[in-house]
C-alpha cells in the first residue's frame, strides 16, 4: 500500500508541476499583452494547491485500474478463480487487463477438467470394486460351501456352475477394461487401411446368427455405405455390440434391421435399429457412460458390464467418427453410427 501511494504521489508532483510550468508561462503571457483576464487566468492555475489537485486527479485516473489489476491477481492466485480484471483505463493497462482475464479463463477451464477427471477416476475405481465384490462374493460362497461337505450332488453342480458362471464374468469385466485401455490410452492407434463397412456388418451377422435362432429374432441387412479408412475388426465389433444389444430387446419373433448408407456430407451411416420397447428417455443421456445399464437393454442377469457401448462409443471416437441413440415412433431404437469417409 505505502508502495502504491509513493507511486501515485509521485505521478502526482510530475504533473502539478508540469501544470504550474504551464500556467505560469500563460500568466506571463498575460502580463505582456497586458491582458487582464491573461493575469487572472495566469496566476489562478499557476496556483500551487490547483498544480496538485490537478495532479492527484491524473494519478488517480492511472493508477486506480493498475490497483484493480493487482487485487484481482491476488485474488485469483488466493483461490478465487472467478474473479476477473476491470478492463478499463488506459490502453496499455486494458490491454493487460484482456490478457490477464484470457489467462485466467484457460486456468479456470484446466481446473474444472482436471476435477472433472479425478471425480471420474475415482467413480471408476468405485464401480470397478463394486463390480469385482459381486461375483468374487459368489465364488467364494460357493466355494465355502463345497469345502463344508455333506452336499447333494444337485448342490454341488449348482454350486460349481455358479462359480464357473461368476469366473466367466471376471474374465469378461477384464477384457473389457483391457479394451478400454487399448482404445483409449496412449497405444490406442489404429492400423490405417481402406475397407468397405458392409465387410464389418456380414461377418458380424455371420457370428451372430446362431444366436438370433437360440433367440427367435430375425436380422435383416440393407444398403452400402461408402469406404472408411481404420480398423475392420474393430468395426466388426462396434456392429456385433450393437446388434447383440437390439436382439436382446426385441425377444422372440423381433426383428433387428442394420442399415448402411452415405450422409448429405459423404460420411459413412451405420444405423442399428429394433422394434423393441424402445428406451426409457431418462437413460438416453448415459448409454454410453462406462458401467451403466439401462434398464430394458443391460442387466447383470443378462451377463452384461456395462461396459460395451463405452467401447463402441471410444471405437468410433477412435476412427474419427461419432455415435448416437434415440427411440423411434411408435416403438423400437435407433443407434446411428457416423464415421469419415476414406479420400476417393
Amino acid at each position: 500500500m505505502a508502495g502504491r501511494t509513493t507511486f501515485r504521489s509521485s505521478i502526482a508532483v510530475a504533473v502539478g508541476l508540469t501544470a504550474l510550468v504551464f500556467a505560469t508561462a500563460a500568466g506571463v503571457a498575460g502580463l505582456f499583452e497586458e491582458s487582464l483576464p491573461g493575469v487572472a487566468l495566469g496566476i489562478i492555475v499557476a496556483s500551487p494547491l490547483a498544480g496538485w489537485i490537478i495532479g492527484r486527479l491524473v494519478a488517480r485516473r492511472i493508477t486506480s485500474p493498475l490497483e484493480q489489476l493487482a487485487g484481482a491477481a491476488a485474488s485469483f492466485a488466493a483461490g478465487n478463480h472467478s474473479v476477473r480484471a476491470d478492463v478499463r483505463g488506459p490502453r496499455e493497462v486494458r490491454m493487460i487487463a484482456s490478457a490477464f482475464n484470457r489467462m485466467a479463463e484457460e486456468v479456470s477451464d484446466a481446473i474444472a477438467q482436471l476435477t472433472s477427471e479425478e471425480r471420474r477416476k475415482t467413480q471408476f475405481v468405485s464401480v470397478v470394486s463394486h463390480e469385482l465384490r459381486t461375483p468374487l462374493t459368489a465364488i467364494r460362497g460357493a466355494a465355502e460351501t463345497l469345502l463344508d461337505g455333506d452336499v447333494a450332488p444337485d448342490d454341488q453342480e449348482r454350486f460349481l456352475s455358479t462359480i464357473a458362471i461368476e469366473a466367466e464374468r471376471l474374465t469378461r469385466l477384464a477384457n473389457d477394461l483391457l479394451t478400454l485401455q487399448r482404445i483409449e490410452g496412449a497405444t490406442g492407434e489404429i492400423p490405417i487401411r481402406r475397407f468397405d463397412i458392409r465387410l464389418a456388418v456380414d461377418r458380424a451377422a455371420a457370428m451372430l446368427e446362431p444366436l438370433f435362432e437360440h433367440r427367435g429374432a430375425r436380422l435383416v441387412v440393407t444398403g452400402r455405405a461408402p469406404s472408411v479408412l481404420g480398423d475392420v475388426d474393430r468395426i466388426q465389433q462396434v456392429v456385433a455390440n450393437l446388434v447383440d444389444n437390439a436382439s436382446r430387446m426385441v425377444g422372440d419373433g423381433g426383428t433387428v434391421e442394420v442399415a448402411l448408407s452415405a450422409g448429405d456430407d459423404g460420411a459413412a451411416l451405420l444405423t442399428v435399429s429394433d422394434d423393441g420397447p424402445g428406451i426409457p428417455e431418462d437413460d438416453l443421456p448415459n448409454l454410453f457412460d462406462r458401467f451403466y445399464r439401462a434398464d430394458t437393454s443391460r442387466t447383470r442377469t443378462s451377463g452384461g458390464a456395462g461396459l460395451g457401448l463405452a467401447i463402441v462409443r471410444a471405437i468410433v471416437n477412435a476412427h474419427g467418427g461419432s455415435i448416437t441413440a434415440r427411440n423411434l415412433e411408435p416403438h423400437g431404437s435407433c443407434f446411428t453410427v457416423t464415421l469419415p469417409a476414406a479420400p476417393k
